[in-house]
């Protein structure tokens, strides 16, 4: 292998001379041996979009050479379009706030543009990685600017299957509309429910969900690009500062904002708390839903068995004909990383000192793995569990008759004392509410029909007073 030897601060090492990093690329890697991960595509694509924007803005604002600029664009358009991904050799954990994937991206886009204007990789004379690539911008405001582009962008795959998910479980509520079963508090009987209702129940978390989600875009489009070290601008042309924001919207296609202080937005990651908080707000709903599904489906002989969640896969190694849940348990574990992974957003952000927070690293990699992993599992939820759920309505029907719950029903008759020592005589004998309650002479048999009419008992008001 044949090399090129670069030179920094630090002194020169030896890059591989087909390589369109550099030296702060290639210090980075040795120094952040920590993840084995490289950076998420949409990051990489993010930083392209951002420097193309910056290119076209400093050539507006005549301090950067059209020559130049035609050959930056270039570099970065291919970016873009997916290539020399594999060039991006940084850990997503990295001291310097970002510093080392602005200057990995720097250096491959200005070893490209080289390239592009018949140079060799490593004549910074001809396209500088700093002077001509990062010109009129700093790792401060061209991160976080990258780091939210990527979030919007992974959001909305996130938005779409929770509009699905929502849209399953309505269907699920309409089809189950009829289906009367037990209601539970603290795992014990309580009063009667449609299971369609529990459906319905489910889809307005959800829809909460996906105004939560909506918000989240909102806060994501402030941005701070222009500010560069600290939220001053210095160093960036009037001229770019009016244009980049303009560029960068044209480019990607976002409604982005500039931040009306950057200097608030360089400092402070708590939007992204917020944005974090959001997505484990969802996660919390999702782990419940899939739990309560597994619960309702448990048996299927000694369990609930009230309803049937497709079957995917066998269940055992050793027990032959088990099928297990494995869908409401994947999906509750990428819930849970989720929830995780928000407190590793959270300790971030306050981790932040003064003009800068160093750990946007951090708090990036773990956003996007939010993002990334809700989009996935409530895909998952959506067509392989929620769908091919059916009902038992006889085992419903069944669990809900030999229960005590119907003496909640009797209690403005015979008061709350009454109706107790009624189910605990129920429960003790072995026989239904229904039965304990005729032979004991308190109701005849129509009075009980009327009073103890399960679909009204789902539905406000006293029962058998309407």
């Amino acid at each position: 292998m044949s090399y090129r030897t670069e030179h920094d601060l630090l002194g020169e090492r030896q890059i591989p001379a087909d390589a369109y990093y550099g030296i702060h690329s290639l210090r980075a890697r040795e120094n952040f041996d920590l993840s084995g991960r490289c950076w998420h595509p949409e990051l990489i694509r993010a930083m392209a979009e951002v420097k193309k924007a910056a290119a076209l803005a400093n050539e507006a604002a005549g301090i950067l050479d059209a020559s130049l600029v035609k050959a930056i664009v270039t570099a970065c358009d291919e970016i873009i379009a997916g290539r020399w991904h594999d060039q991006f050799i940084t850990d997503v954990l990295q001291g310097g706030a970002g510093t080392s994937v602005n200057m990995n991206t720097n250096e491959v886009i200005a070893n490209r543009a080289i390239e592009l204007l018949g140079g060799q990789k490593g004549d910074y004379q001809l396209v500088n990685p700093l002077d001509h690539v990062n010109l009129s911008q700093s790792t401060n405001d061209v991160f976080p600017t990258a780091v939210r582009i990527a979030a919007l962008r992974l959001l909305k795959p996130v938005s779409e299957g929770f509009a699905q998910l929502q849209e399953a479980l309505q269907e699920k509520e309409e089809e189950f509309a009829g289906f009367i079963k037990m209601g539970r508090t603290e795992l014990q009987d309580a009063l009667p429910v449609m299971l369609g209702q529990e459906f319905g129940a489910y889809a307005q978390a959800v829809a909460r969900d996906r105004w939560r989600i909506y918000k989240a875009e909102e806060r994501l489009r402030q941005i701070n690009l222009g500010g560069t070290a600290v939220g001053t601008g210095l160093n960036a042309a009037p001229g770019y500062l009016y244009r980049v924001m303009d560029e960068l919207r044209q480019i990607t296609g976002l409604g982005l904002a500039r931040s009306e202080y950057l200097m608030d937005a360089t400092q402070n990651q708590d939007v992204l708390v917020e944005v974090s908080g959001m997505l484990k707000a969802a996660a919390v709903n999702l782990a419940k839903i899939a739990n309560d599904l597994r619960w309702m489906a448990s048996g299927p002989r000694a369990g609930l068995g009230e309803i049937q969640l497709p079957p995917v896969q066998a269940g055992s190694s050793i027990m032959p004909g088990k099928v297990n849940p494995v869908i409401p348990e994947a999906v509750r574990q990428a819930a849970f990383q989720v929830i995780a992974n928000d407190l590793a957003v959270t300790m971030g952000a306050h981790a932040g000192e003064f003009e800068l927070n160093p750990m946007l690293p951090l708090i990036a990699d773990n956003l996007f793995n939010s993002l990334e992993l809700l989009a996935k599992a409530v895909t998952l939820f959506v067509k392989r569990c929620i769908t091919g759920i059916t009902a038992n309505p006889e085992r419903c029907k069944e669990i809900l008759e030999e229960s005590t719950v119907y003496a909640t029903a009797l209690s403005p008759y015979l008061g709350y004392q009454g109706a107790a020592l009624l189910a605990q005589q129920a429960q003790s004998s072995g026989k239904t509410i229904r039965q304990t309650a005729l032979e004991a002479g308190l109701f005849n048999a129509a009075e009980l029909e009327r009073i103890l009419d399960p679909y009204q008992l789902t539905k406000p008001g006293i029962p058998g007073r309407r």
